[in-house]
């Protein structure tokens, strides 16, 4: 079996592109087949260790949060008998991390929610604010809870880092009435997706969503609320003005920022324990968000690697 890790694990099919995370396969002119690798990247780069299982528990949160908020998008199964001409070890590999997909014109924007100033906001409303808090009322700490969702759109990076788009410049990017529908959804998806996750005792902090559009029809793609995605905190250690804990790959970074490294690659190899933390962050998000086990889902799913 080759690793999850691994940037090509299957050969029979038509190979369109590599991300960070995944791997996307045509299966067809208007079907794609996207896998969830179990990569692990920091800082923009891709990290030799995998995280176990990850692909597999993020597709798995994906399909969950698919049928809950029930919004137009681009699945089309997960099921491995839809993808034609498989060899068994691509069959036992691909299971539980391939969802087939409807191939959409994908609109060029990082679509951005944030709830709480954290990250790179946080960074730029400190310095004395931008494009994405240049609303903001002073007097705001880190953490600190925004009045209302703000949507701060950001380009989409082919390599290294997205950038903040002010909402001129976004709308020249889209257009005035695709840029207030993808506002008004985002917003939606990301406050419903926090109601649910409050009730489970998690703070959805920020997330990002992608769109496309398949035949004018304007639908969610790729991955939707995962801790790759959405910066999630349990919500009994919420506090402003100080560095919170999230249910993603925080021991990784944290460990990489204390390493004598200048954030190119190859990066230092990753010890065991912070491969296993890590992979204990993103179980545990979950089954917190799912109300099930990830080994349930896991196991029917092809068994662990």
């Amino acid at each position: 079996m080759e690793a999850a890790g691994n940037l090509r694990a299957v050969h029979t099919l038509e190979h369109i592109s590599s991300g960070k995370v995944r791997e996307i396969y045509s299966v067809a002119d208007d079907r794609l087949v996207i896998v969830a690798t179990d990569r692990i990247s920091a800082f923009d780069v891709i990290l030799d260790e995998p995280i176990p299982d990850k692909g597999r528990v993020l597709t798995g949160l994906s399909l969950h949060w698919l049928d809950l908020l029930d919004t137009p998008n681009h699945l089309l199964s997960a099921g491995i008998g839809d993808i034609p001409g498989l060899t068994p070890r691509e069959r036992a590999h691909l299971a539980g991390r391939a969802m087939v997909v409807r191939r959409a014109e994908v609109i060029p924007m990082e679509c951005v929610v944030r709830g709480y100033l954290y990250g790179s906001s946080w960074n730029e409303y400190a310095a004395g604010g931008g494009p994405t808090t240049e609303h903001l009322s002073p007097g705001l700490q880190q953490a600190s809870r925004l009045p209302e969702p703000i949507f701060t759109p950001a380009t989409k990076a082919q390599s290294g880092h997205d950038e903040n788009l002010t909402e001129p410049d976004a709308r020249a990017l889209v257009g005035d009435v695709v840029y207030e529908e993808l506002r008004r959804r985002s917003i939606d998806l990301y406050l419903r997706g926090a109601e649910h996750a409050a009730e489970r005792g998690i703070i959805l902090a920020d997330t990002k969503f992608e769109f496309g559009t398949v035949a004018g029809e304007l639908i969610l793609i790729d991955e939707i609320l995962t801790p790759d995605s959405s910066r999630y905190w349990p919500a009994d250690a919420w506090a402003t003005g100080t560095t919170m804990p999230s249910f993603d790959k925080q021991p990784v970074r944290d460990w990489l920022e204390g390493q004598d490294w200048d954030k190119r690659p190859p990066a230092p190899p990753l010890p065991e324990d912070i491969v296993a933390d890590t992979r204990s962050r993103y179980i545990e998000a979950v089954e917190r968000l799912t109300g099930r086990s990830s080994g349930g889902y896991v196991a029917a799913a092809g068994g662990l690697e």
